[in-house]
């Protein structure tokens, strides 16, 4: 395939019932990444903001000959890494943790990073696949045959994770390439979207909208009227020929968006030559 160009929107949302935005996400020409700081857990936003300013620091190159996977799985390490050295500098953030859900873009093809119950999709000739799989309890059993998927979307603990980054504990991603297509479009989301919205309003939600943009918009509305149980957060992208690809702006939301830091180190690294 030549090369192609992403088209991205990106949004989030505190939900109906949580106080802080505990997700953080990335939207840029070369990156898209989701991450969850895990409920229940103190510092979840601190998590998440982490793993998205490392990721965002990466020195990705675009170049289809630079090993894109390997540049994501060190770049978890690091993440990895870093929430150690967090806890050891602040006790009290011990057992933070994050979800994330990254993928690098080369022009011609995504490699993927995934941990946790983040999702990444793709919605191809009106077919919306699952790219990524669930790091949770649930779905280990359905993956041992001892619970039916229909079981584990009811199962009380459904979110329950057994993989994350988390501080004080080392959890390998999963990581994969994903080849792309023109025409493809592309979904990362936090759980309270893919937790609380059906499959098939993804997919129709994705096919219908007119761009990335009305894509995102309206699946936080969806996720806000079963309730905005979770923090909702969205990043869509259209894979489209480059002449088509309008000028943005990378876009940093959630809790990554209140790291000054995190803003200050992102200009430097779009700055660099």
């Amino acid at each position: 395939m030549a090369h192609h160009a992403l088209r991205f929107a990106a949004g989030t949302d505190v939900g109906k019932r949580r106080k802080v935005n505990e997700d953080s996400a990335f939207a840029g020409p070369q990156l898209l990444a989701v991450a969850d700081g895990m409920g229940g857990h103190p510092h979840g936003d601190v998590a998440s903001r982490t793993a998205i300013a490392i990721i965002v620091d990466l020195p990705l190159t675009g170049d289809p000959a630079a090993d894109l996977a390997a540049d994501l799985a060190a770049g978890v390490a690091e993440i990895a890494d870093r929430l150690d050295d967090l806890v050891r500098e602040d006790p009290e953030l011990a057992g933070m943790g994050t979800t994330l859900t990254a993928m690098a873009w080369d022009g011609v093809r995504f490699a993927v990073a995934h941990i946790g119950d983040s999702r990444a999709y793709v919605l191809r000739a009106g077919d919306l696949v699952q790219l990524t799989r669930d790091h949770t309890m649930v779905q280990s059993l359905v993956d041992g045959g001892q619970l039916t998927p229909e079981e584990a979307a009811r199962h009380p603990r459904g979110s329950a994770l057994i993989k994350a980054l988390q501080s004080g504990s080392s959890a390998e991603p999963d990581v994969f390439r994903q080849n792309a297509r023109p025409g493809d479009r592309y979904l990362l989301c936090s759980d309270g979207l893919s937790g609380f919205v059906a499959p098939e309003e993804i997919r129709e939600t994705m096919a219908r909208a007119a761009s990335p943009a009305d894509a995102v918009t309206r699946l936080i509305e969806l996720a806000n009227e079963a309730g905005g149980q979770d923090n909702i957060t969205c990043v869509v992208a259209d894979v489209i020929a480059p002449s088509l690809v309008p000028r943005q702006e990378p876009m940093t939301l959630g809790a990554a968006a209140q790291d000054p830091g995190l803003l200050a180190r992102l200009g430097r690294r779009l700055r660099r030559p």
